[in-house]
Formats: C-alpha cells, sequence, structure tokens
C-alpha cells in the first residue's frame, strides 16, 4: 500500500493520514483487541483527545516508517 491510499478517519477530512492511532474500549473490546484510526498531522491531537477524554488505552505511532523501506 502507498500513503496515498489512506486518508485520516477525522469526518470530512481527506487529507493522507501519516499517524495510527491505536486503542479500545475497555468496557467491550478484550485486552488483546485494538481499533485503529488513521490521523493526519492536523487531527492528530484532536482525535488523540477524544479517545483519551474518555480513558481508553491508546498509542500513537507514525503510519509508515522509513528505516529499510517499510510501511506499516
Amino acid at each position: 500500500m502507498t500513503p496515498d491510499q489512506h486518508t485520516c478517519s477525522r469526518a470530512g477530512c481527506t487529507t493522507t493520514a501519516t499517524w495510527a492511532v491505536e486503542w479500545r474500549n475497555p468496557r467491550i473490546h478484550a485486552e488483546d483487541r485494538r481499533k485503529t484510526w488513521l490521523a493526519c498531522g492536523e487531527h492528530l491531537e484532536f482525535l488523540r483527545e477524544f479517545l483519551a477524554a474518555r480513558e481508553f488505552p491508546l498509542e500513537v505511532r507514525p503510519l509508515y516508517t522509513t528505516d529499510r523501506g517499510t510501511t506499516r
């Protein structure tokens, strides 16, 4: 996959995503289940804060890495 195939998960945004926000709702998801939202630079903090305000466990990572030419 190439970066232009992934768009930001923020409603109405069509910008290419560069971040992955992995999260789960502990009330309904098993410990090993994770959901992933994609974020552009502009909406990363909005999405992260939305989940953090609900006290959902989350991890933010770059969607694409450049070492060894791999993508995630």
